[in-house]
This record gives C-alpha cells, sequence and structure tokens, in this order.
C-alpha cells in the first residue's frame, strides 16, 4: 500500500501477539516484490491508539480467525474490514511450503490493495466505500 497508494495512503502494519522480529519469509517476500524492507519491525497493535500515533482513515483485520481476537477500539473510529488471510507464520514444514505461504498471503493481499486502490473514493460516501472494502475482503 505504501507502493502504490503513495501519497494518498500511508499504511502501518501491527498486531495482536507481535514477535520480536519480522518474519524471515517476510522480509524475504518483500525484498522479491523489490520493496523496501528498512525500518520494518514487529509491533504491537496498541501502539496505534496511543496519543501522537497516525490517525487511522481504515482499519483492515487480516488474521483467518478473527472470532478468537479481540481487536482494539480505534480513536477516531475508522473504517474498518476485515480482510482475512491464512496465517503464513502459521505454517510449518520445509522451506519451500513456508515461502510458499509467505508469498500466497503477499499476493491475496496485494489484489485487495489493487482493488482498493481502483475504487473512486473521492466520489463514494462513506457507506459505499464500506460496502466495497467489505467486499474486496471476500475476494
Amino acid at each position: 500500500m505504501n507502493n502504490r497508494g503513495f501519497p494518498n495512503f500511508t499504511a502501518y502494519s501491527a498486531g495482536s501477539h507481535p514477535k520480536r522480529a519480522v518474519h524471515p519469509a517476510a522480509l524475504r517476500q518483500i525484498e522479491i516484490a523489490k520493496l523496501p524492507t528498512n525500518g520494518l519491525r514487529s509491533k504491537d497493535w496498541s501502539e496505534f491508539a496511543k496519543p501522537g500515533a497516525p490517525k487511522m482513515d481504515f482499519v483492515f483485520t487480516v488474521c483467518d480467525n478473527p472470532a478468537k481476537e479481540v481487536c482494539p477500539i480505534w480513536p477516531g473510529q475508522p473504517m474498518t474490514a476485515h480482510w482475512g488471510v491464512p496465517d503464513p507464520a502459521a505454517v510449518e514444514g520445509r522451506h519451500e511450503q513456508v515461502e510458499k505461504a509467505f508469498r500466497d498471503a503477499f499476493m491475496i493481499l496485494d489484489r485487495r490493495i489493487s482493488l482498493l486502490l481502483s475504487l473512486p473514493l473521492a466520489s463514494l460516501d462513506k457507506l459505499a466505500i464500506k460496502k466495497e472494502i467489505d467486499c474486496i475482503g471476500q475476494q
């Protein structure tokens, strides 16, 4: 999103149970896509609910099983949607299987981001945007 959505969008990533570092297979996939990896770090979503945090217009949850997660209440009440993706970090097995899981997750999110960026957001009302974003998450 930061690459193709610039300058209209700034994306951040965080999770409910961050690890100490970004998964090496995630970094590898980002490098393969020729996107910058500098400054990427694992972070808790609470970082974006603190005073002084960036204002969020949209929040997309991507966990594969949101029913087991408790999502925070975001300051400013941004538009939220669930774009569930199987968690590639949960895949165990051969190196190739893990790499494929990260590639698949990247491709799913890349397609959804492309669809989001193709929407005429400036001409849609909030309800129409919410409906479109929810539909993208189901693809």
